[in-house]
């Protein structure tokens, strides 16, 4: 019998333009590709003649464990995330439950949905940054709020995911209100949906205008900094460099 492989696969975006060589490659020699079922909804358009299964939200251990015994029986696996695997994605999960294992697990980076979403709408991201995940399923409210508050105190570029979903529409409300007792009420926002998949669209605003345009799962905002600008269609932030 063959030995199995574990990849844990950072897609990018969702589409073949933004994927690494790596990733396809990878993707590309597996027997069989798991993911969450809109990942996998992706993956069939690329590898419409390769085995998928697909899997539940909240599943990703199990996720994980099912991958492990896929590859202890042989097969190569490719694991999938959107954007980085290693950036609210699967890589630590898979990791984690493969640490007493003989089998080898690979982690293939991507690029991530700040960048993407970011490269949309100029360069909003040339200066110190953070991305904090707004969901609580996994971490608690009140430590995501204590992590918004202090990047906001220390003028970070901020990459919000997970900004909103329908069982938790309040929270990105309170986030804007704990960004406003540190930043501009005029600091450029980006607000961009469905980036490098189909419907991809975004808004150019204010942080204080930001809850006026549609915010969802499927959204990256990204906040800028006190020298952020917006010019011509362009969200960029400085890094400091003299243009002439």
């Amino acid at each position: 019998m063959k030995k199995g492989k574990i990849y844990v696969v950072g897609m990018g975006p969702g589409n073949k333009d933004n994927m690494t060589f790596r990733a396809y490659k990878a993707m590309e020699e597996s027997d069989i590709i798991i993911g969450h079922k809109t990942y996998i909804s992706l993956a069939e358009k690329i590898f419409p003649n390769k085995k998928m299964i697909k899997s539940a939200m909240k599943k990703e251990v199990e996720r994980c464990e099912e991958t492990l015994k896929l590859a202890e029986e042989g097969n190569i696996v490719a694991l999938i995330s959107s954007g980085d695997a290693g950036i609210y994605g699967m890589a630590g999960i898979m990791l984690e439950v493969a640490l007493d294992s003989e089998i080898e697990v690979e982690i293939i980076p991507g690029i991530t949905s700040a960048n993407a979403s970011g490269a949309v709408v100029g360069a909003p991201i040339m200066h110190d940054s953070v991305s904090i995940s707004l969901s609580n399923l996994l971490t608690d409210w009140e430590l995501i709020k204590k992590r918004v508050a202090l990047a906001s105190e220390g003028d970070f570029v901020i990459s919000l995911y997970n900004p909103r979903s329908n069982g938790r529409p309040e929270l990105i409300n309170e986030a804007v209100e704990i960004m406003l007792q540190y930043k501009n009420k005029n600091t450029p926002v980006a607000i961009v949906r469905n980036t490098g998949r189909e419907g991809e669209n975004y808004d150019l605003t204010t942080l204080e205008k930001m809850l006026d345009f549609e915010i969802n799962m499927f959204t990256t905002v990204i906040i800028g900094n006190s020298k952020t600008f917006i010019k011509k269609g362009k969200m960029i932030t400085p890094r400091g460099y003299k243009v002439d």
